[in-house]
């Protein structure tokens, strides 16, 4: 019985290793447009594909970053600057994108655009910090997609959207999860409205890398900064000894976040490149290990888990 069972899921795993492994045809001729390409995920990503040979438009919020991005790629790689809370902004790119790929539409829309401070405790923030990581990760993600989805439908093209496990389980506050469960939701629908047209949409859910939008010392300094803005009834609430502890905690995680960007980025160019794409990705051991499994675990132990080994008790919780 086992031995047939064994069989099975060999069997299960040689056909999706198989099936996984056809590539698209023609991918010289498609266009893929990146947001977020000045640095970490979206930065790489355009490099890797601009090498493999697509046309790479790629989106950068500053000047500098685009300069130093064609800097590094061929002459096929065009840049645009981009800010995804702007609707100015992303009327403008999108009128470039059109001229770029014209009848031929966008094979490619990767939302890789995104930021993660200020987060702290719910109860340390204010309604325009969650605005601020709201509008870039999740409205952002929404107004891009909705005014380039005409192009990508046209080319039956693909929509990868860049999520996080914490868009699977939330466990810390502020704006950071709530985009990022926001991104889940979004491309589900997407997803399912899309595929009479033959659209493919996927999620991309990273554990922690080393990149741009969560450096140990900018996550450090934006808590501080909450925390001498808080109020007197909070800090004596939680006390100094919890902020030590919860700013220590947020060192230890950052020591070992991966620096291996092109696990995401792999998953990234697989979802536009194959033939039969997955429909979620999680890249890290991390996000296979113990984020993802806690996704399917009960509330309750969770619940446990984040009160009992990861958050330090509250002063007057003591």
């Amino acid at each position: 019985m086992w031995l047939y069972l064994v069989g099975l899921v060999s069997l299960y795993y040689l056909l999706r290793w198989y099936r996984e492994r056809q590539v698209v045809s023609h991918l010289r001729d498609k266009y893929v447009f990146i947001t977020g390409c000045d640095s970490g995920f979206g930065n790489l990503l355009a490099r890797q594909l601009d090498l493999r040979g697509l046309r790479v438009l790629a989106a950068c919020l500053t000047e500098q970053g685009a300069e130093q991005l064609r800097g590094q790629t061929s002459d096929r790689l065009e840049t645009v600057i981009l800010d995804v809370t702007q609707t100015e902004s992303i009327a403008a790119a999108t009128q470039w994108v059109k001229e770029h790929v014209g009848d031929r539409g966008l094979w490619g829309l990767v939302n890789n655009a995104g930021i993660s401070v200020p987060s702290a405790l719910n109860e340390w923030l204010t309604k325009q910090d969650f605005v601020n990581i709201l509008d870039v990760n999740l409205l952002g993600v929404i107004e891009v997609t909705l005014n380039l989805l005409s192009l990508v439908r046209k080319a039956r093209g693909r929509v990868v959207n860049v999520s996080s496990v914490f868009g699977r389980v939330s466990l810390c506050g502020g704006g950071y999860c709530i985009s990022k469960y926001g991104v889940e939701a979004f491309s589900d629908s997407l997803r399912r409205e899309l595929s009479s047209f033959g659209v493919k949409v996927a999620i991309i859910e990273p554990g922690f890398f080393k990149t741009g939008i969560n450096k140990t010392e900018t996550l450090l300094l934006k808590l501080q900064e909450r925390w001498d803005q808080a109020s007197l009834d909070v800090k004596e609430a939680y006390g100094k000894k919890f902020l030590d502890s919860y700013m220590k905690m947020i060192e230890t995680m950052g020591k070992i976040y991966s620096s291996n960007l092109s696990l995401v980025t792999d998953c990234m160019e697989h979802a536009l490149t194959a033939c039969h794409p997955r429909t979620r990705y999680s890249p890290g051991w991390d996000a296979k290990l113990f984020y993802l499994p806690m996704s399917y675990m009960p509330t309750a132990l969770v619940d446990a888990v984040d009160y009992y080994l990861l958050l330090p008790r509250p002063e007057q919780a003591r």
